[in-house]
């Protein structure tokens, strides 16, 4: 694979600043009631907010929300969704009739507005983020893994396990998950953006992590009271967000290029 370039070095910077954040000497909750909403080009750093906070300390936490929401968001979803997927286009039959309509239905609704319903029900905090955004986002790779089984599960060598009596988990998990997991990895890939966008949402409206915990959404949502004359409030937190999700569906879309065969130029002996 070639090198990971600028997107690669932004999500790889997004990570280490997330996974190392707990260690760095950070005080993102000491307050200096003398540098109040001072700008970065007056109090150097990425300025304060209007409590005096560092804007840099609080943007590095945040960044670790971010990113262990997408983290287990993604896994878990991606855990369920294939499962549930995959056993539904093995399955066929009423099975698979049943969970296709509980996934239109769940399609139905919009995503975010249904997470915003479900947030609200459970309440506030990181952990009902993470049910509520996962109770949305496995639809996506269960409709991934069931059109991916219903495509392979005639092939020959599924009925070649089937006729030497390999039971049905087997066949999925030996001869089938093996085949369709580029496109689930390239899929959550792009689901990682969609949380963080997600889950900054949540907590703008206040249903995410509560303070005097950091996010990148209570931040932009604190700081559009003070956007005339503290704009770096919502600038610094916006501009990191918006460099986190481009940069990974830009890698998305290079790992999606790089799995693809048949993408890729064809060599060998005439």
């Amino acid at each position: 694979m070639t090198r990971p370039g600028a997107s690669g070095w932004i999500f790889l910077g997004w990570a280490a600043v997330a996974l190392a954040g707990p260690w760095l000497p950070l005080e993102p909750n000491s307050i200096q009631l003398d540098k109040i909403l001072r700008s970065p080009w007056a109090a150097g750093g990425l300025g304060y907010d209007d409590l005096g906070r560092p804007l840099l300390d609080r943007l590095v936490y945040g960044a670790q929300t971010s990113f262990l929401v997408s983290l287990w968001v993604v896994t878990l979803s991606l855990s369920a969704g294939t499962l549930i997927g995959s056993v539904s286009g093995y399955a066929g039959g009423r099975l698979d009739g049943f969970i296709v309509r509980v996934i239109d239905l769940f399609l139905a609704f919009p995503g975010i507005l249904l997470a915003i319903a479900l947030a609200g029900l459970l309440g506030p905090g990181i952990g009902n983020v993470v049910i509520a955004l996962t109770a949305v986002g496995w639809v996506g790779f269960a409709r991934l893994a069931r059109a991916q089984i219903l495509s392979l599960k005639h092939c020959e060598h599924v009925l070649a396990a089937q006729a030497l009596g390999a039971s049905r988990m087997r066949i999925i998990s030996r001869h089938l998950l093996p085949l369709i997991t580029a496109p689930l990895i390239v899929e959550a890939t792009f689901g990682v953006a969609s949380v963080v966008v997600a889950e900054a949402g949540l907590s703008f409206l206040g249903l995410g992590v509560q303070p005097p915990e950091a996010s990148w959404g209570s931040m932009i949502r604190d700081g559009t009271r003070y956007l005339l004359v503290a704009p770096h409030m919502v600038i610094v937190p916006g501009i990191a967000m918006v460099l986190v999700v481009l940069s990974v569906n830009l890698l998305g879309d290079r790992l999606r290029d790089y799995l693809d065969v048949r993408s890729r130029p064809q060599s060998g002996n005439l």
